[in-house]
């Protein structure tokens, strides 16, 4: 659990990188250059990918947990902003913001 940095993570990262709503080459480019750029970086994020969002366009996708913000057609250039406004800024980058839907926890 150490390696994968949980404690540390302030986000989860967490991408959909095909067939469906990209090419499959296109996803794993995303996914190869997440996990290198999150690395150099020193970003304290959790990532995971996934095959299938069910969304089956505009892909590759990416959501940002706890926040839910969901962000399409990802590029590595989009990676880069996302990764510094909104992962480290704290502020969603609204002009590609796809949906919101945040996890929330327990009401008292």
């Amino acid at each position: 659990m150490e390696k994968a940095g949980i404690a540390g993570a302030r986000k989860h990262l967490f991408f959909c990188i095909g067939p469906d709503c990209c090419a499959g080459v296109e996803g794993q480019a995303l996914w190869d250059y997440a996990k290198r750029r999150v690395k150099e970086l020193g970003v304290p994020v959790m990532r995971t990918k996934a095959a299938c969002f069910r969304i089956c366009r505009d892909g590759p996708w990416l959501v940002v947990y706890p926040d839910g913000t969901w962000y399409g057609k990802m590029t590595p250039e989009r990676l880069d902003r996302i990764l510094a406004e909104h992962v480290l800024g704290g502020s969603p980058v609204r002009s590609w913001v796809a949906a919101e839907n945040p996890l929330v926890g327990p009401e008292s």
